[in-house]
Formats: structure tokens, sequence, C-alpha cells
């Protein structure tokens, strides 16, 4: 994958991120393009993502709400930690399904 789809694709996968702000700034597309320097695959960063916005929304009833995640560095040590982990793919696919049903009782389908 060539530097520019990477950046893209990893910027996409930012903005649609639950917590975050939506907006990606220029230091976002810095850090974006340093992970592809580092040749951090594409897939570890969007497990991280979906590692990072699992915790904070499977919280207990109650927790106090937290503040918006406003910049992409905010996941770096989530990233950090997929790279180390073995959590298997299964893992991050029962995640994905996770989250998909916590939005669609939250949109109300």
């Amino acid at each position: 994958m060539h530097r520019q789809e990477y950046v893209h694709r990893l910027i996409e996968a930012y903005r649609k991120t639950p917590g975050t702000t939506g907006l990606a700034h220029r230091q976002e597309r810095r850090f974006a393009e340093q992970l592809y320097e580092q040749q951090i695959p594409l897939s570890i960063v969007e497990n991280a993502l979906l590692l990072a916005s699992a915790r904070r929304l499977l919280r207990p009833d109650g927790a106090p709400p937290l503040e918006t995640i406003r910049s992409l560095y905010y996941f770096r040590s989530v990233i950090d930690e997929v790279m180390q982990s073995t959590m298997s793919d299964d893992y991050f696919l029962y995640l994905r399904k996770k989250l998909a049903a916590i939005h669609k009782t939250q949109s109300g389908q």
C-alpha cells in the first residue's frame, strides 16, 4: 500500500472511531505518516482504534463520561499494546460485533 492510501485509510478509520471528534488535523496526518514510515500495518492501527473504543464504550453503568478524543496520538499506547499482544483476529471480530450491536441499540434500529 502506498503512503497516501495508508494515511487516507488510517485518517478515515480515526474519524469514524466512536469517542473522537470526527476531525483530523495536520498533526493526525503527520502521525499517520510516521506510522507508515515505521511500517506499522494498517490492521494493527485499526485494531488499536477498535480496542480503545471498546474499552471506552464498554464501561460500567453509571461511570462518569469520558472526554472526547481530540488526537490520533491518543491511541499510541494501544497501538504498541496491540503490536505486542497475542490477541486473535477472532477477538477483534467479537469487538466489532459488540460495538455494532451497541451502535444499533443507541441509534434505535
